[in-house]
């Protein structure tokens, strides 16, 4: 199968990532089945994608009817066996490498063993994915990036186990999805975060140290860079759990002290100041 034939794809997970990967997918024509934990978690999944929806539908970038056909072809479930009959997998749970892997293992069980199972991990090395399965030619990382239906890119990540055939697939449909894909190699953090970690530290350690607010840091890269917004206000959109999960990660693998996450961001996520999801980070929302 070439990667723009998916007709129905599995997500697993329906939080800020999965909710927009499901969005995506459906909004390009595919059925898509995403599963959850929970009940509830499944409705509020569903509440996510729908409100994402309206929200195009209020500033004119899609129809009501157009809406309304996109959701129809949205189902969550509970039961991983409702996965069975998908062309492709994408897995969007917690980034948390002993969660992934039994995730992996369960996929590896259920979907057909042609089809291609990817991650949406942001940190995690996909090889150790790979070694879940009895599939790991078909094991490779599709990074999406937040908001998913806005931002136009997908790092796809190559294991030394992943074959160039799999890639082929990933790049196709990440084309067909309209995104834009490159290939990193199969390292924690890949490229962006690589990047990313170290620069979002090193504006909390200015915050942290009373080197300057929060307001002129933010300023200072918004109108010294031209970047679309700061770095305090970038790790609240990430969620600073996040930023702190993917810091630990990179630390473990390379012992580079610049992707330690700070005393201060450790001590806002035990706090529960997650940033835009909790209500408060850096700054507050309602």
């Amino acid at each position: 199968m070439r990667g723009e034939d998916v007709r129905v794809l599995g997500v697993v997970g329906s939080g800020l990532m999965g909710s927009g990967i499901v969005e995506v997918a459906a909004r390009a024509g595919q059925r898509v089945v995403y599963l959850e934990a929970s009940d509830e978690l499944v409705e509020s999944g569903r509440h996510r994608i729908e409100t994402s929806m309206a929200r195009a539908v209020e500033r004119g970038k899609l129809d009501a009817e157009a809406s309304d056909e996109t959701l129809a072809r949205v189902s969550g479930t509970t039961d991983p066996n409702d996965l069975a009959d998908v062309d492709l997998v994408i897995e969007a749970a917690t980034e948390d490498a002993d969660t992934k892997r039994a995730v992996f293992r369960r996929l590896d069980e259920v979907v057909r063993p042609e089809v291609v199972l990817a991650s949406n991990t942001s940190s995690i090395p996909i090889v150790d994915l790979g070694a879940a399965t009895k599939r790991a030619d078909r094991v490779i990382g599709m990074h999406f990036f937040n908001p998913v239906p806005v931002m136009g890119l997908i790092e796809i990540v190559k294991a030394i186990t992943t074959s160039d055939e799999t890639v082929e697939f990933a790049r196709e449909y990440g084309a067909a999805l309209g995104k834009t894909t490159v290939l990193s190699r199969d390292r924690a953090g890949f490229i962006v975060n690589t990047l990313l970690i170290p620069y979002l530290n090193d504006a909390i350690r200015m915050l942290e140290e009373g080197f300057a607010s929060r307001e002129d840091i933010d300023a200072a890269i918004d109108l010294g860079l031209n970047h679309p917004m700061g770095p305090l206000r970038l790790a609240d959109l990430i969620g600073l759990d996040t930023c702190a999960q993917i810091g630990d990660v990179l630390y473990e693998e390379f012992r580079d002290a610049r992707f330690a996450p700070p005393p201060l961001l450790r001590r806002m996520v035990a706090a529960r100041q997650l940033g835009r999801k909790s209500g408060r980070g850096f700054y507050e929302y309602d």
